[in-house]
């Protein structure tokens, strides 16, 4: 089974030469984070990752059991989840107040990408309760916090997100999950949610389900839908966990990954539940935890990449077959190692520079998240979260669309090695791909992108990326090799990516169609952009570690010409997807729907 290596240098490359850090004096808490805290932080957070939660991957594929409403996790995973638990890892970003340490965002991001490559299914557990913590501590009543937050904050209890149903998944305005009220100010819910992932375990005290419903009376639609808290085991006076409630585990989905964490049918048999925000007001509330577990799932189509990419590396290097074309590399052996013929190198790089470039812009995302809650400027904040929320569906759109497709490059160099269970590479395949479905499957993510997110702000938002990039390239614009290598192609694909918006304010208002044909492809296109953006800000700090004398020049040298790989061989994508983009909607709705 293959092993896992923290990309903890990565890490900090990105955090104190890209991003500089602790040179951020405007946000809370930036200023603590040197080299002397991260780098103890990271390498502790990557052992938890390699050497307890990684080699529990494989046997979490095994799967959990449902035995009379009680579901058992896998061998090991109750004892990991402790160690993971009782380290704080689960509370590192969490509010003081609540049982949190109070640490930046982009720290508590930083750490967990160890964690959730290394067992990406049982990481959902602590992920999905961190979501549902911050819903409650946006939108929850004084008391509501003080019963759930410190609990939740340390995974003592957990926290899930219902919202699909049988027959309503994306249209939430058909759910029917009834809300009653009940004279005491709680509600009384009745309905069955499906693929609630973490919905019932053995792993923790109390599962605090938020579970979307409408009130009896409440208009149809997404109007008429509120938001209610809804324990699996009602809180005592004194916050221990009391009466069990009228929810259980009607069921598990037997699915294609993510094996280790269960996905429940919840079955709501009249179980208390507590308002949470306002009444009718419950999608406001629920995409607090949404937004959170999108770009969560963005790391997961990125983390299982590396944690492919990294065996796929180790097995090109080891296994010998043929000779390079060349002349042979090893005339001592029997054959030469796979990675000396190119397109296993092309496999290889594309997996490498995808991987290393949207860890660079996770991280980035993370110190956005970040300015939107801790910077002092109110205007700055707001205008944070607006970048946050343009470039959350690119993020979780394109980032397990490529995750996905370079765990397949990673299975393909193995040959047939990479389809036989005991070499793994078919599980970081299959538990890869659910991340472009859950959390809003991609092709609304792309949608979203496209029909909304656009024209946030009346496009100010998507104006301000631009001038970021261009800001960018005028910088550093008089440096040859940046500007030969990296300025230029980013400077194109801007332009094909405006190009596009373009295109959609003038074609979309004719025909909206035009706009939701291409809406996939400027998802990429976007996606691309967003990533040699990354790579030409890490292009910048390992040209100036290599002329500073210090550090790891192999490690700088690597950086640039992997980058350099991206710029040439991924970036010039952007320049099909416009194509795509301006052929319009006839190609993909002429053909008429009888004859699919």
């Amino acid at each position: 089974m293959p092993t896992y290596t923290p990309p903890t240098e990565d890490q900090l490359f990105i955090l104190h030469e890209v991003l500089k850090v602790q040179e951020n004096e405007a946000l809370e808490g930036y200023d603590e984070l040197t080299p002397d805290l991260t780098g103890p932080v990271l390498e502790e957070a990557g052992k938890l990752g390699a050497e307890v939660l990684a080699p529990l991957n494989a046997v979490g594929d095994g799967g959990c059991e449902l035995e009379n409403g009680v579901v058992r996790t896998p061998e090991g995973f109750r004892a990991a989840f402790d160690l993971l638990r009782d380290g704080g890892w689960t509370s590192l970003a969490c509010d003081p107040d609540f049982g949190g340490q109070g640490l930046p965002g982009i720290l508590h991001a930083a750490a967990g990408e160890s964690h959730s490559a290394a067992n990406m299914a049982f990481m959902m557990f602590s992920g999905l309760t961190l979501g549902a913590y911050r819903a409650i501590h946006t939108h929850g009543t004084d008391e509501q916090k003080q019963t759930y937050l410190s609990k939740m904050a340390t995974c003592e209890w957990t926290g899930t997100m219902n919202l699909t149903e049988p027959h309503c998944g994306t249209d939430l305005g058909m759910l029917r999950t009834k809300a009653e009220p009940r004279d005491d100010g709680s509600y009384r819910i009745t309905g069955q949610k499906i693929f609630i992932s973490s919905g019932e375990h053995d792993m923790a005290d109390n599962i605090v389900h938020l579970v979307l419903a409408r009130i009896t009376g409440a208009p149809e639609g997404v109007k008429g839908i509120s938001l209610f808290i809804c324990p699996k085991f009602l809180p005592k006076e004194d916050g221990t966990p009391g009466e069990r409630n009228g929810v259980v585990c009607g069921a598990l989905e037997e699915k294609m990954g993510i094996h280790g964490n269960p996905t429940c049918v919840m079955n709501y048999d009249g179980a208390t539940g507590f308002l949470l925000g306002e009444a009718n007001r419950g999608l406001p509330a629920m995409f607090v935890m949404m937004n959170h577990a999108r770009l969560d799932v963005a790391g997961q189509g990125l983390f299982q990449a590396a944690a492919a990419y990294q065996a796929a590396a180790a097995y090109a290097k080891d296994r010998l077959q043929g000779r390079a074309v060349t002349g042979p590399a090893a005339p001592e052996k029997s054959a030469d190692p796979l990675i000396v013929h190119p397109d296993v190198r092309r496999m290889l790089l594309d997996q490498k520079s995808f991987v290393e470039g949207a860890r660079a812009a996770l991280l980035i995302a993370a110190e956005i998240n970040d300015v939107s809650h801790r910077h002092p400027d109110a205007e700055k904040r707001e205008e944070a979260d607006a970048m946050l929320g343009l470039l959350t569906p690119v993020l979780k759109g394109f980032c397990t669309d490529k995750g996905f497709e370079m765990t397949v490059e990673a299975q393909q160099v193995f040959g047939g090695h990479g389809y036989i269970r005991e070499w793994g590479m078919e599980q970081f395949v299959r538990d890869a791909r659910i991340a472009m479905i859950y959390e809003g499957a991609n092709g609304i993510q792309a949608l979203d992108l496209v029909g909304r997110k656009l024209a946030l702000n009346g496009g100010k938002t998507l104006m301000a990326f631009f001038e970021e990039i261009r800001g960018f390239i005028k910088a550093h614009e008089d440096d040859e090799m940046l500007a030969r290598n990296f300025l230029s192609p980013l400077k194109s694909a801007s332009k094909d990516l405006q190009a596009a918006a373009m295109y959609f304010m003038a074609e979309g208002v004719k025909n909206p169609n035009n706009a939701l044909a291409g809406s996939t492809d400027f998802m990429h296109l976007f996606g691309h952009v967003l990533l040699g953006w990354a790579w030409a800000r890490m292009a910048v700090a390992a040209r100036a570690g290599l002329e500073s004398g210090e550090g790891n020049a192999a490690f700088y040298e690597a950086k640039l010409r992997t980058g350099r790989y991206y710029m040439a061989r991924a970036l010039p994508e952007t320049a099909l997807r416009l194509a795509r983009i301006q052929t319009g909607a006839a190609p993909v709705m002429d053909l008429p729907a009888e004859a699919f």
